[in-house]
């Protein structure tokens, strides 16, 4: 019986429940896999009809260092039993040392905590205007920032205001000026965009929702030296690609460049608890005065705790090196399968971008594929699957999981 077949069993009419009630009551903005977790551990996943999955997602780097990871869930049982929230109107005793403890790892000397991703990036669009404005000297309204081409911060207005992807756009206007989009890995193009008004340039190391697209070598460091020439903030999104995904604490570590700005989340919350920051130096953060930005879950001690825990991990360099390791087995595996259904693949680490023969099917019928045979991934673009697997996984459930997929791009053939 596969995943998609009648279900008969009182677990499986568990199942078929709950996605019955996510179809009628939440909003369609996802189109999921019809798995339904019910529990988790490491790097797998059980099903409400008590079938496990090789999770090779974790939840586009949420999970990078596996589901319910004890050290993570030791710190939040016990603060569970302390104080969870009392917002920014108080101090609370976590919050300094998480801060100092990401500053740190960052080499920067300031943080500001947030709670999701996109809220780390508009914080990060609004200190560059206010950077620009107040330091740079540029006149009000009219800073621009530059971004790439099939980039992909998050959702919110300002975010779809300069993506290229038309299912982010359509129907969401009017937009948010101030943004002028350029090829992704063109410094030229990106050298002719900027100008005086220029106050920052906002990039994806590696670019995640568009396939795992790895620029050219000397595209980063082209990137950051042109930032420091024109006086330009260089904002180096690491929602995806850092703490440790990449086989590096951050993907910017492996050509060598130090953004003025780090933007992270996903992984900094442990997988436990939505947990973003910007990160810079003073005289970047430093343009922020009470009042002018805040959010009354940001920085909250119950993420705090979890925070500073996951910092103090990425701290020993095991995940890091882990990440290196298994990814390099991971990308010989799927370039064993070039010629036999695989077209390409991409990325570093733990992190996969893998183009499908479209005469297989799209990228959505070999996740089902998958998904029936055990292993979870997630499609974009068409015809390319991603592979983000926790960082706990053992080089043996990556040889599993590889079988699996040979096998499904056999059976689609």
């Amino acid at each position: 019986m596969t995943i998609l077949d009648a279900r008969t069993s009182a677990a499986a009419d568990d199942t078929d429940a709950a996605i019955a009630l996510v179809e009628q009551y939440a909003a369609h903005n996802y189109s999921p896999l019809p798995v339904v977790a019910a529990s988790a551990e490491g790097a797998w996943i059980t099903d409400a009809d008590g079938r496990r999955y090789l999770d090779c997602l974790a939840a586009y780097s949420a999970v990078n260092f596996g589901h319910r990871n004890p050290e993570i869930t030791a710190t939040a049982h016990a603060q569970l039993d302390t104080v969870t929230l009392v917002s920014r109107a108080f101090h609370s005793d976590n919050l300094g040392p998480f801060c100092a403890a990401l500053a740190r790892l960052c080499d920067k000397d300031m943080v500001l905590p947030m709670n999701s991703g996109a809220e780390a990036v508009e914080s990060g669009l609004k200190v560059a205007r206010k950077w620009g404005a107040d330091v740079k000297g540029v006149p009000e309204g009219r800073a621009n920032i530059i971004v790439a081409d099939n980039n992909f911060h998050g959702r919110t207005i300002s975010i779809v205001s300069f993506s290229s992807d038309p299912t982010a756009r359509d129907g969401f206007g009017p937009f948010t000026p101030g943004f002028r989009s350029v090829p992704f890995g063109d410094a030229v193009a990106l050298a002719h965009a900027i100008d005086d008004n220029t106050v920052a340039v906002l990039l994806e190391p590696i670019q995640g929702e568009a396939g795992i697209v790895v620029p050219p070598d000397d595209y980063l460091p082209a990137v950051r030296a042109l930032c420091s020439e024109h006086n330009v903030l260089l904002i180096a999104d690491e929602i995806q690609s850092g703490l440790a995904r990449t086989g590096h604490t951050f993907a910017c570590d492996r050509w060598g460049v130090v953004p003025d700005v780090y933007l992270l989340g996903k992984a900094l919350g442990g997988g436990v608890v939505p947990l973003s920051a910007v990160v810079a130096d003073r005289h970047v953060l430093g343009v922020l005065h009470p009042g002018e930005h805040g959010s009354t879950f940001g920085g909250n001690p119950f993420a705090a705790a979890i925070g500073t825990t996951v910092i103090s991990m990425l701290e020993r360099g095991e995940f890091q090196a882990r990440s290196a390791e298994l990814g390099a087995h991971l990308h010989r595996r799927l370039r064993e399968l070039i010629g036999d259904g695989v077209v390409a693949v991409r990325g570093f680490g733990l992190w996969a971008g893998v183009d499908i023969e479209p005469a297989l099917g799209t990228g959505k019928e070999i996740s089902l594929r998958l998904a029936d045979r055990g292993v979870l991934v997630k499609d974009t673009h068409g015809s390319t699957l991603r592979f983000a697997p926790p960082l706990v996984i053992s080089r043996q459930e990556i040889d599993w999981a590889m079988g699996q997929f040979a096998t499904a791009l056999r059976e689609a053939a």
